[in-house]
């Protein structure tokens, strides 16, 4: 069962040394959201510092994007038993010292992602968030925009997304495909998997 792993997890202090040496220079907080039964996976990248802070995901303007682009509200986004939040990373990476995100550790997937998702089983629909979570999935040969627009080959299933972040504004005017095609196919399915 994936839930039994949530202690470990909460607990574990792999990166701390790693986190201590960013221009942050914060602790591990590993926040974890999901449980046996979802209906939707979530593998994106790693909390940002918001959430970070609050420790619940998606608790930023990501996540105001995330949730719009699903058609769900805050109820059924946070209810494990129907959507679970697995990051390729469970911490905060920190910044560099331009201030931007680090990348997800390898460390925290290698060490629990397949356990994670094998006690999740057979989830219905799976949303890969960006680049590190379609690299894990779906093999490193294609960048997220060919990845995104190649998003049939993999539906209804799985649905590659780019992600929801505010830096990614000017990607979705350059690719208006996405908002008119992509999504209202992923809000029925989203739909039809939450019934």
């Amino acid at each position: 069962m994936p839930d039994a792993l949530i202690p470990d997890i909460r607990a574990c202090r792999l990166c701390a040394d790693r986190f201590a040496a960013t221009e942050t220079a914060h602790a591990p907080n590993p926040v974890t959201w999901f449980a046996p039964g979802a209906r939707i996976l979530i593998a994106g990248q790693a909390p940002g510092m918001r959430v970070h802070r609050s420790g619940k995901p998606f608790t930023d303007p990501s996540g105001d994007r995330l949730r719009a682009w699903l058609g769900v509200d805050e109820d059924v986004f946070y209810d494990r038993s129907r959507v679970a939040i697995v990051p390729m990373a469970f911490c905060f990476p920190g910044y560099d010292a331009k201030g931007a995100d680090l990348p997800p550790p390898k460390i925290c997937a290698e060490t629990w992602r397949s356990r994670i998702l094998a006690g999740l089983g057979d989830v219905p629909l799976t949303l890969l968030i960006g680049a590190y979570a379609q690299s894990w999935h779906l093999g490193r040969r294609l960048g997220v925009t060919d990845r995104v627009r190649a998003w049939r080959d993999h539906a209804p299933g799985v649905f590659p997304l780019p992600h929801p972040s505010w830096r990614n504004t000017a990607w979705l005017k350059k690719n208006p495909w996405f908002e008119a095609e992509l999504l209202p196919v992923l809000r029925a399915r989203v739909r039809e998997v939450l019934e």
